[in-house]
């Protein structure tokens, strides 16, 4: 799998971290399929209200929204944009997925009654105001999680 990043990602992340401090934020990724197993992610929803010091968990009212206006604004070509997956800082803590977090992602793709059989979670924490170190790790129905990189490292 191949995964990039539109040029605006990396500073809309970057200030998104920085405005948050050392609260969780998070959100789901939106992505365009370049060709099978290759994609750019696009855009990202951004919860600002919900988070704590230690834990993030997205309003799913709010990221339905999010959602909805995505799909709207690429015309509902969802065979070319769609869902990729979920994202969230971990600011005071390894840019490694938690328990928690590897249990979340897997019941989503394992998950009988969900459409999703494939998800991607980003985990990202801004290092010294400047880089951003972060972990990707793929999640397939029927195969154990693995770590994925992004084609264009953060800078």
């Amino acid at each position: 799998m191949r995964i990039e990043l539109a040029p605006d990602i990396e500073p809309r992340l970057r200030k998104a971290l920085h405005q948050a401090g050392s609260r969780e934020i998070g959100g789901m990724l939106f992505a365009e399929q370049l060709a099978p197993g290759h994609f750019r992610i696009v855009d990202f929803s951004l919860d600002p209200l919900s988070g704590s010091h230690a834990n993030f968990r997205r309003d799913l009212a709010f990221h339905h929204e999010a959602l909805t206006a995505f799909f709207q604004k690429t015309g509902r070509d969802f065979s070319r944009f769609n869902y990729l997956g979920e994202w969230h800082s971990h600011p005071s803590f390894s840019a490694q997925p938690s328990r928690e977090d590897i249990d979340t992602m897997t019941d989503l793709v394992e998950n009988g009654s969900s459409e999703i059989t494939f998800a991607l979670l980003l985990i990202v924490r801004l290092r010294f105001w400047m880089w951003i170190d972060y972990s990707m790790t793929a999640f397939a129905q029927g195969y154990a999680p693995h770590q994925a990189r992004i084609a264009k490292r953060f800078i």
